[in-house]
């Protein structure tokens, strides 16, 4: 039975992997099929960005704008409804608070939070990687996704691309390291970010802010690279992977890539 684990480094721009000076890093995009050229949603923003991701619908259809959570009066089911729908376990492991609305309560099997507000997001960040990792050791979760906060606040505060924010890329790798060295076979294993950002902020059309990295990495898979994908194309992409139908009247909007 396939499984899939998704880790996704907020802010983080596809042209940092390699500035950040982290070899695996390097290593993974040569052995992955990949965008490298991946676009994101207006407002390319935390929130809008992450509910389309998971609902494969744009911000138009889902009605999150802003990093406030809205509940839509025709909600979407996403990537963790679909797949609990079908039977399968799901597992949340966060660091930012405002991410605790992308899957409702009932579809959760596993959940761990650690508020990078609280102990900062280079703390958070190992730590909730080190929960993710117990879990997939003493559970294995037919789904899990895990979100590493630290270089959208390193941006933040310092400016994407200077030397804090790949520090905090160049950590955030380390956490997605050791969780593709320790998932078993059947993992597909999917890094991504869901913007990118300039200066010390992001939400425009910018190609900075637009573009972001998608990585597949499976040791069944032949690496290659794909030429044009969307964030809404993960879900969907996803869901073929584990071999789970999306219902007829669940509306996604993004397609499966080719694998």
């Amino acid at each position: 039975m396939k499984k899939c684990v998704l880790i996704l480094a907020d802010g983080m721009r596809p042209d940092a992997l390699r500035a950040c000076g982290h070899p695996f890093a390097e290593e993974m995009p040569a052995r992955s099929v990949c965008a490298m050229g991946a676009q994101t949603v207006m407002p390319s923003v935390t929130l809008p960005c992450h509910v389309s991701l998971f609902q494969s619908v744009p911000p138009t259809r889902h009605g999150v704008t802003t990093n406030t959570f809205v509940p839509n009066p025709d909600p979407v089911d996403g990537l963790f409804e679909v797949v609990r729908r079908a039977g399968r376990s799901c597992g949340l492991f966060y660091n930012w608070g405002e991410l605790r609305d992308l899957a409702r309560p009932s579809t959760l099997t596993h959940i761990g939070f650690l508020s990078g507000d609280r102990y900062g997001y280079e703390a958070a960040n190992e730590r909730v990687t080190k929960l993710s990792l117990d879990c997939l050791r003493a559970d294995a979760p037919d789904f899990l996704f895990l979100y590493l906060g630290w270089p959208d606040a390193a941006g933040h505060k310092s400016g994407w691309m200077g030397e804090e924010y790949l520090r905090a890329v160049r950590g955030s790798w380390d956490c997605i390291e050791a969780v593709c060295r320790a998932v078993p076979e059947d993992y597909l294993v999917v890094v991504t970010a869901d913007h990118g950002g300039h200066d010390r902020s992001h939400g425009t059309e910018m190609p900075e802010d637009m573009t972001i990295p998608i990585l597949f990495w499976n040791a069944s898979l032949v690496p290659h690279a794909l030429e044009e994908a969307s964030i809404l194309d993960i879900a969907p992409t996803i869901a073929a992977w584990m071999e789970i139908p999306v219902p007829d009247e669940v509306p996604w909007e993004g397609r499966a890539l080719s694998l």
